[in-house]
């Protein structure tokens, strides 16, 4: 299968597969990325018009291979964009591994008193970007999103910066997480 889910081995390519059948990323969310992706290239290659399958391109599933949220709604909650720990190592790929004690954060303790919780950053040092992200805790699933575009959108350490999280939140993770990389690099 290419990457705007069309099944190469069949001939003509008039074969598309979404969702579970694709072995790709084998969640709900993903799936309807998937649909959206192989619709709007079923539909540009009836019109006639140019298909964009190259990373990142219109008609392209490329968030498959780099950027799959994944939550698991247990108590606590855990959530991950990107790569892991596990995953950098298995592929030999260099990471930055940022860690923070969720429950540090003022917002996590107005959330619930007692909170418990963990975040890991994975940053690329060669172009300072985040490849991946995991949170362990109460409520956050919510922070699933952020954390994908920070994967997705490839965004450069030095731009997150300027990305104010609101005071008192959970959310003030990532100004933490950025506080923590830098000390580590002084």
């Amino acid at each position: 299968m290419d990457d705007t889910c069309r099944v190469i081995e069949v001939a003509e390519g008039w074969l598309y597969a979404v969702r579970d059948v694709n072995h790709r990323a084998l969640m709900t969310h993903q799936g309807k990325y998937q649909a959206r992706i192989a619709g709007a290239a079923i539909a540009a290659r009836a019109s006639g018009k140019p298909v964009d399958d190259t990373r990142w391109g219109a008609h392209a599933a490329s968030a498959d291979h780099t950027a799959v949220p994944q939550v698991v709604f247990t108590v606590p909650e855990a959530v991950s964009a990107g790569l892991t720990t596990h995953e950098a190592a298995r592929t030999g790929r260099r990471v930055d591994v940022v860690d923070y004690d969720l429950a540090r954060l003022a917002g996590a303790q107005q959330y619930t008193p007692g909170y418990k919780g963990r975040a890991r950053m994975l940053i690329d040092p060669d172009p300072g970007t985040v490849v991946g992200v995991t949170f362990v805790g109460p409520g956050v699933a919510e922070l699933l999103h952020s954390a994908t575009i920070a994967v997705a959108g490839e965004v450069p350490v030095e731009r997150l910066w300027h990305a104010v999280p609101a005071f008192p939140t959970i959310s003030e993770v990532w100004l933490r997480l950025l506080e923590t990389y830098r000390d580590m690099n002084r």
